[in-house]
Formats: C-alpha cells, structure tokens, sequence
C-alpha cells in the first residue's frame, strides 16, 4: 500500500522472528523479565524504548513470545499507564517542534504543510483511541496540548 500523503511504497515494519515460540538461549525467568520492564519504566523509557533495551541488552528478541503479554499489556497491568499513547504522544512533540520553528521561520512553506499533515495525522490517530477508549472521548488536539508533551 501507498503512504497517507505521499504515493510512495515502503517498508512498513522490520521482519519479525520466523518462530512464534521462545528461543532456547536466553536465561531469564518471566518475573526477571517483568521486573526488568518495571525498573526501566521508573527510569521514564516508553514502551518501544524498553523493547529495544531488552532486545539490545538481554537478547530477547520478542517479548512477546515469553510473556504472552507486549510490554503495554504488562505496563496496563502494574497501573502505570501514561496519560496518551506513545505514538499519539510523539505526533504531538513533532508539531510542537514544528510549531517552534514556525515561529522563527515564518517563509518556511514546505513546514507548514508538515504541520498540517502531522495535525491530520493526530486527529485521525485520536479518534481511533477514542473508539478504543484509551482516550477520554472530550480529549481535543490543540496548541495547548502540544506545549504540554
């Protein structure tokens, strides 16, 4: 499939491992694991960081496979759960960056039609939540919300 704003094609995720079961080589028992995940959200890393960190770190390539459960599904579990969703919350840092720089860079018109892109993104991608209700239905997008975040 084409993207959103542009007609190029793409990758669209990395290759995930060939086999849905646990490899035999790594050591950790769940409860490491999950501990491991809890320690790194105290320090402040979003989900897809941790991921990384395990991965990197600890060589589990999924979490997933020996959990069960994503690292969101754990974090949902242990109640602490951030106020947006990651991908939402990084749509509205970008425009907030963007936002910044338009304000010393008023000529800039190719930006300001990235903003517009980003902000279309972010009300496409809040309505989705709203369905799913990981957001509260009277949550609105504005400039507000991105000097926030």
């Amino acid at each position: 499939m084409a993207r959103i704003h542009s007609h190029r094609r793409g990758k669209s995720h990395s290759t995930r491992p060939s086999s849905k079961r646990s490899p035999t080589w790594v050591n950790y028992s769940q409860d490491e694991m999950i501990a491991q995940i809890g320690k790194y959200t105290k320090e402040g890393l979003s989900p897809s960081i941790i991921g990384m960190r395990m991965r990197d770190d600890y060589g589990i390539p999924n979490v997933k496979t020996f959990l069960g459960n994503s690292i969101k599904g754990v974090l949902g579990e242990d109640k602490s759960k951030q106020p947006l969703p990651e991908d939402l919350s990084n749509l509205v840092r970008r425009a907030a960056r963007l936002k910044s720089h338009l304000e010393n860079a008023h000529a800039d018109r190719k930006n300001v039609r990235s903003l517009e892109l980003i902000e279309a993104k972010i009300h496409r991608l809040s309505n989705y939540y709203k369905v799913k209700n990981e957001l509260p239905m009277n949550w609105k997008y504005s400039a507000a919300v991105a000097q926030l975040a």
